[in-house]
């Protein structure tokens, strides 16, 4: 293709342009500064590709979603999380041999450090469970130290993180409803492992119900990765200055606990609640979402990339309806939820701005009726997610064209002009003459004042110390003359002085 060009002052200047495998088009501009002096401004960087991926990719247009190559349809309900978990990060599905030691090697590594594991205690109960799972998540790497040369040891981490995540999830829920916490099974699937511990207690076994062991399953498939969202930019991010991976993905957790990135489906169920509290009405609701100057918006409808229909929430609306169906509930937040959705998907107002159910809205459902509580939601996503933020702080750190650390530029605010000359302050001192007072005096020079008292700060702080010096001489006399009194001579409000 052409090289696109730039006119800029009258100058002309030409950049390369690439095409991608999915015949994307992108301008080359990392010579821009050092050619034209200029650079871009593109505020969230909706415009910028930051690196070269061969992870994800995402067509929102069309509605496609592909790992590796392979479409969200043909993985989504046909694997296992480990067995996606291992193509996304590795770049390829595991042959039989290599996905018995892959997921024998999560199981095995599903344990926390003992000492590790001690932190729970000390976590206050109202402690979130995203602010916990980052926290652990981070302090892993004091107990797992990286070598930075050895691919193995970069393995192991992966295995670590991979395994233990769950676990840390579950055991921040045991503490926050303050029952024990039990340990994983090596006949359980990765799933499995996380509901049993979720849900189970040491009296007696707990029979993981087939039908939410497979929903958990595509749910956490279908938000494996998402291409360069907040938290994955931020993971890639704190991963180019060669941080290492605990912290890496740490700060992916964080980013994601924001209101406006991993709160979604979380959002879904507030919506719920509310419109069960005034009635359940729910076409009230959608008229007031209709309606041009209501500032009500119904959540978990429209998607920022897809400008057709959710693929995600596609594969996920049957496992919901299939779901619902086995598990018989009868809660009144999902009949809301589903006749939202009927009344919604026929109403030419959604249709038309193409504001179809998206997989948040569909995940919250799915997590409601497993009994997965409302704080847990954002938790796992932040389990599924993990093994992309694996992936893309490994491609940042292994691709030679994305091992730079990342330089963001700034553009000063023309409101603020910082080319006016700097104010100019003059100070000066008097000293009065005379012998100055008993607190600042200086006996052998009565005409030199004591330098604390030429500076404000000193001099307060020496004002602080008089009145500490006098208030400790006073409570320390009152206390001797109560030790010393006889039985009621002096009552507590008595003025020693």
């Amino acid at each position: 293709m052409r090289p696109a060009k730039l006119i800029l002052d009258g100058k002309e200047y030409e950049f390369p342009v690439m095409v991608g495998t999915e015949d994307e088009v992108a301008i080359d501009i990392r010579k821009l500064r050092e050619m034209t002096g200029a650079i871009t401004y593109d505020p969230g960087y909706v415009n910028t590709g930051s690196c070269k991926s061969e992870i994800t990719f995402i067509d929102g247009e069309k509605g496609v979603l592909r790992y590796r190559g392979y479409p969200i349809e043909e993985l989504a309900g046909k694997l296992i999380y480990s067995a996606a978990a291992y193509l996304v990060i590795y770049g390829h599905l595991p042959n039989k041999m290599e996905f018995k030691e892959w997921r024998r090697d999560l199981t095995m590594n599903s344990f926390l450090h003992e000492h590790l594991r001690k932190f729970f205690d000390h976590y206050p109960i109202t402690a979130h469970p995203m602010n916990i799972l980052a926290s652990m998540i981070a302090s892993m790497s004091s107990f797992y130290p990286e070598e930075v040369d050895d691919p193995n040891d970069i393995d192991r981490h992966i295995k670590r993180i991979v395994g233990q995540v769950k676990t840390i999830a579950a055991y921040s829920y045991k503490q926050f409803i303050g029952k024990p916490c039990i340990y994983p099974r090596s006949d359980h699937s990765w799933s499995a492992n996380f509901l049993r511990m979720m849900f189970g207690t040491p009296a007696e076994e707990y029979q993981v119900p087939k039908v939410m062991e497979d929903a958990l399953d595509l749910i956490l498939i279908l938000h494996m990765d998402h291409e360069q969202n907040c938290s994955t930019s931020t993971v890639r991010m704190v991963g180019s200055s060669q941080s290492d991976l605990y912290a890496s993905v740490a700060s992916g957790i964080n980013a994601l606990w924001g209101r406006l990135h991993g709160g979604a489906n979380e959002a879904v169920l507030n919506m719920l609640q509310r419109i069960h509290k005034d009635g359940g009405n729910y076409k009230k609701y959608v008229d007031m979402a209709k309606e041009k100057g209501s500032r009500f918006r119904l959540m978990g409808f429209g998607h920022r990339v897809y400008k057709n229909f959710d693929p995600r929430a596609k594969i996920l609306r049957g496992t919901v309806v299939q779901l619902l169906k086995e598990l018989g509930s009868n809660d009144s937040l999902l009949e809301i939820a589903m006749g939202l959705e009927e009344v919604v998907l026929k109403d030419d107002f959604f249709i038309e701005r193409k504001l179809y159910p998206n997989v948040d809205f569909y995940s919250g459902i799915a997590y409601r009726a497993m009994g997965i509580p409302t704080d847990m939601f954002t938790v796992l996503f932040a389990m599924g997610r993990m093994p992309g933020w694996i992936a893309h702080w490994l491609e940042g750190a292994r691709t030679a064209s994305n091992a730079s650390i990342g330089l963001v530029r700034s553009i000063p605010d023309p409101a603020f002009d910082t080319s006016k000359e700097s104010t100019q302050y003059s100070i000066s001192i008097v000293v009065p003459q005379g012998r100055p007072s008993r607190e600042g005096g200086n006996p052998a020079n009565p005409e030199r004042l004591p330098v604390w008292s030429w500076i404000p700060a000193f001099g307060n702080f020496q004002k602080l110390w008089t009145a500490w010096t006098r208030w400790t001489k006073w409570t320390l006399r009152k206390k001797t003359a109560i030790q010393n009194a006889p039985h009621g001579a002096i009552r507590p409000q008595d003025d020693i002085e």
